[in-house]
């Protein structure tokens, strides 16, 4: 059985995917709520930023690897 803890290996980690989130979501324009309650959002615009910000994280992982040559 998989381990589904969802915890994050590096510390800090999770203010910097909050970040990336509020950014991602302003550059799509999608208005995230100030509340914090996401159950108002549609699955699509969820679905948008999550999948722009694995494209980001993506991205960011294979620069790295590439300087490491």
């Amino acid at each position: 059985m998989a381990n589904q803890t969802n915890q994050l290996v590096v510390p800090g980690a999770r203010a910097a995917l909050e970040q990336m989130k509020y950014e991602v979501a302003q550059e799509l324009g999608i208005q995230l709520p100030q509340d914090g309650y996401y159950g108002n959002m549609t699955t699509r615009d969820m679905g948008s930023i999550g999948g722009y910000i694995t494209r980001r994280l993506i991205q960011i992982a294979e620069q790295q690897l590439a300087g490491r040559r």
